[in-house]
């Protein structure tokens, strides 16, 4: 049998053992990811046709990777409740809930920078409004990682 003592001064201060950046990188990565390769389409074709690479794409490539930022303060939050080992596999819950949501806001996120790339491509030009929706996406991930927090025992 395992001797708990070992086991609970082992992960003790580690919250939610790092779930909630762990997942949350992990969309931030798939996000830039497809954004990324929208990009490079949407540049390919704009120089085919003449036109100057719009360098405004990588504002839509680089959205995703807040989510890693908030998954980090949110990952710290959890550890510095200091709550009982007892409660570890709740946090961990809470951090691989709280991180796949960031992570669905990354991805989501890329999907919808994808989508702007291939607009702007298309000579639709509306970059502010573009912004706009990316920043409609990331809300979720920022109201994630708050409602989290808040929602976190006072000790």
């Amino acid at each position: 049998m395992v001797d708990m003592t070992i086991f609970i001064e082992t992960v003790s201060g580690l919250g939610d053992m790092g779930m909630s950046l762990s997942i949350a990188a992990i969309g931030s990565a798939i996000g830039t990811g497809i954004a990324g390769m929208a990009a490079i389409g949407a540049w390919k074709k704009m120089i085919i046709s003449g036109e100057k690479a719009a360098t405004a794409l990588l504002i839509f490539v680089g959205a995703p990777l807040s989510q890693v930022i908030y998954g980090m303060i949110l990952k710290n939050a959890i550890a510095d409740a200091n709550l009982s080992p007892d409660s570890y596999f709740w946090q961990i819950l809470i951090g691989l809930f709280a991180g796949a949501a960031m992570a669905g806001s990354a991805i989501f996120q890329g999907k919808v920078g994808a989508r702007a790339c291939d607009a702007i491509a298309a000579g639709a030009n509306d970059t502010a409004k573009y912004i706009m929706i990316i920043g409609v996406v990331e809300t979720v991930a920022l109201f994630v990682m708050i409602f989290t927090m808040t929602g976190l025992p006072a000790v």
